[in-house]
């Protein structure tokens, strides 16, 4: 098995395997390995063997949502491969299966010998991490049982439970112990001269609580089929832009990813809902900031996914203070988990609220839904929900007492919860970090601006309520002019990063910059001077605008927030770029972009080096991206709103 993996998404499921199309069940690494399912591991081996050898990979598995691969006996140049095994693997809604067809190179009858050792651990994803965390499973217990086609294993710790099914046809001639917990299938296939045999593996995944009627589908090809339907479906009545091949390249791969990045939800009533994930592998699961951004992104193409997060965010949002999740009445969650740990309370998130600027981005979505498509039922519907946001704001995140929104580190969870929340991002030019204590963030404030406005609009025009309507415009006002006073560093002629507890400023040149313009924060001066220095060499690659501008003691172009590039951030400073009518610096960065991803298969990744293009040419990979990210993915639609296909 090799260092590399292929993802299989669709929905909330995906595959990991190596280049043979194996998962050998390995821990640490870039990313997990296996079939997961709701955040746990329903198999963890699958490998295969032929005459009790591991074959060669003569075709490794390419990109693409169905895994083909080629193999063939080893051997030498002097004896041609007795026969060649084709595979293929796609995965839907909880299931995985394989076409495995072995055909003859030789004039004679042949027997091959045909062995499957597979395996569910039922591991969850936070064990898998490379953090060197472990977590007692008290009274776990696993379990094995031979089927007539195949194989059960079952999981149970107290109420938990969970079991992956693994049937295949033919049915196997034997079910063999490995000793190791795992089960071998096995086969004697007898092939005619030139001939072929196919195999037909079906694997179901179980997760606790899974009461739904499931189908494994009848063979990979099946399986594509419905994947081509939801990415039409997906694309249908999008206008790509015909004067910029490479963005409506980018857009249709963008479209096809968030296709497949589709995750089931509940809204307040007990609806179904489908919403996009933050990303595979590690984050195929409801983020807040992440699927607001997505939906406001594809909203003026694609209006579903920013109703259905909405939604889906409204019947999640806290109702009391929660310690432990930093939740507090009328905030917007940040992620929500569905795996034995956070069941079980080991991890903190299976409703976690530890962000700043969810609340206030779910605000801004909601006005915007009603802008861009004039259905004010939503926001009828949502209007207790919108001031019970509000009043988080002024409240318990800090607009009314400190005059911002705040946030603390979370000892069990995110030290930083703004959109830059690894440990260290939030810092001076020269790396060090703010004393411990309240964040003020400068982002977030942007966010705040927008959501009172926003939302003061619809309290005039939907729910028609003046008074309130005036107390947050003026709210909003107070927040302009307090934000230009304390924030804008004129020795930089730019502002910081945030403020600390003393209302210091972090002095960092940061990406943030771009968001103020995207939310209106700035006046006009002020905006179109950050919009300018965020092109100049020390902020832009060539690719597009660095988290932190180089140059800086704190620059790392391998850091994941202080000095990588990443699409979504760019699209937010491309759309701000665009408001203060900054159009050259708008398709500049736009044409960055657009020519990482062409260089990427039409694909933007989670993040990327802050390399410049002037000394490497092609886009550097960030070593721990997600590949499929649903910012990202909707990072070329935004970028087509912002500077059109021209």
């Amino acid at each position: 098995m090799t260092d590399r993996h292929h993802l299989l998404v669709r929905g909330g499921t995906f595959a990991a395997v190596g280049d043979s199309g194996d998962i050998s069940g390995r821990r640490g690494g870039s990313s997990p390995d296996g079939l997961f399912v709701r955040d746990a591991r329903h198999l963890s081996r699958w490998q295969l063997t032929v005459d009790g050898a591991v074959p060669e990979t003569l075709t490794p598995v390419g990109d693409g949502d169905t895994a083909r691969c080629v193999l063939v006996p080893r051997g030498g140049r002097q004896e041609p491969p007795a026969y060649t095994l084709f595979r293929e693997q796609a995965v839907s809604d909880s299931a995985f299966v394989e076409a495995l067809r072995v055909t003859s190179n030789r004039p004679v009858p042949t027997t091959v010998r045909i062995g499957l050792t597979v395996d569910a651990d039922f591991t969850d994803q936070f064990e898998l991490r490379s953090d060197f965390r472990t977590y007692a499973k008290t009274g776990a217990v696993r379990r094995r049982e031979v089927l007539d086609d195949g194989v059960e294993f079952s999981y149970r710790r107290g109420e938990w439970r969970s079991c992956t099914t693994v049937t295949a046809e033919p049915a196997p001639d034997a079910v063999e112990e490995t000793g190791t917990g795992a089960r071998r299938l096995v086969w004697a296939l007898d092939l005619e001269p030139h001939g072929s045999v196919e195999l037909t593996l079906r694997v179901m995944a179980r997760p606790h609580g899974d009461r739904r009627p499931l189908r494994v589908p009848a063979s990979p090809a099946a399986l594509t089929h419905q994947v081509l339907a939801a990415e039409g479906e997906f694309m249908e009545g999008v206008a790509f832009p015909t004067g910029w091949p490479e963005l409506a390249a980018a857009c249709a791969r963008g479209l096809a990813d968030l296709a497949a990045l589709q995750v089931p939800a509940t809204g307040p009533d007990g609806e179904n809902l489908r919403v996009p994930a933050a990303g595979a592998p590690w984050f195929l699961t409801l983020l807040g900031r992440d699927a607001l951004l997505t939906s406001l992104f594809t909203l003026p193409y694609r209006p579903e996914p920013a109703a259905a997060t909405l939604l889906a965010l409204a019947a999640t949002q806290a109702a009391e203070v929660g310690v432990d999740a930093v939740a507090q009445p009328g905030k917007i969650v940040h992620e929500v988990r569905h795996g034995e740990l956070a069941h079980f309370g080991q991890v903190p998130y299976a409703r976690y609220y530890g962000s700043v600027d969810a609340t206030p981005l779910f605000l801004v979505l909601l006005g915007a839904y009603v802008e861009q498509t004039g259905d004010v039922t939503l926001a009828r519907r949502l209007e207790p929900v919108a001031r019970a946001a509000i009043g988080w704001m002024l409240d318990h995140g800090g607009l009314t007492s400190r005059g911002y929104l705040v946030y603390r580190a979370d000892q069990g969870g995110l030290s930083n919860q703004n959109w830059k929340d690894s440990p260290g991002a939030i810092c001076s030019a020269d790396g060090s970090r703010p004393p411990a204590g309240p964040v003020m963030a400068a982002g977030a404030q942007g966010y705040a601006y927008d959501a009172l406005r926003r939302t003061a609009a619809l309290a005039r025009t939907v729910w028609e309520d003046e008074v309130y309507a005036a107390l947050l415009e003026q709210a909003a006002g107070d927040l302009r002019d307090r934000f230009q006073r304390d924030f804008w560093m004129p020795e930089h002629d730019f502002p910081a990063l945030a403020l600390d507890s003393e209302g210091r400023r972090t002095d960092a040149l940061a990406s943030d910059a771009g968001h103020l313009l995207w939310s209106g924060l700035l006046d006009k001066e002020y905006g179109k001077t950050v919009g300018r220095r965020l092109l100049e060499p020390d902020f832009f690659s060539g690719w597009g605008v660095r988290t932190l501008a180089s140059g800086q003691p704190a620059f790392h172009p391998l850091s994941y927030h202080r000095g990588s590039v990443w699409p979504h951030d760019n699209a937010l400073i491309t759309l701000g770029l665009a408001r203060y009518g900054l159009h050259d610096e708008a398709r500049t960065v736009a044409g960055g972009l657009v020519d990482a991803a062409t260089a990427m298969g039409h694909r933007l990744p989670e993040v990327l080096a802050g390399y410049g293009r002037d000394t490497h040419p092609e886009p550097v990979p960030y070593p721990h991206a997600c590949v499929r990210e649903s910012r990202s993915a909707a990072a070329p639609l935004a970028l087509l709103t912002a500077v059109g296909g021209a």
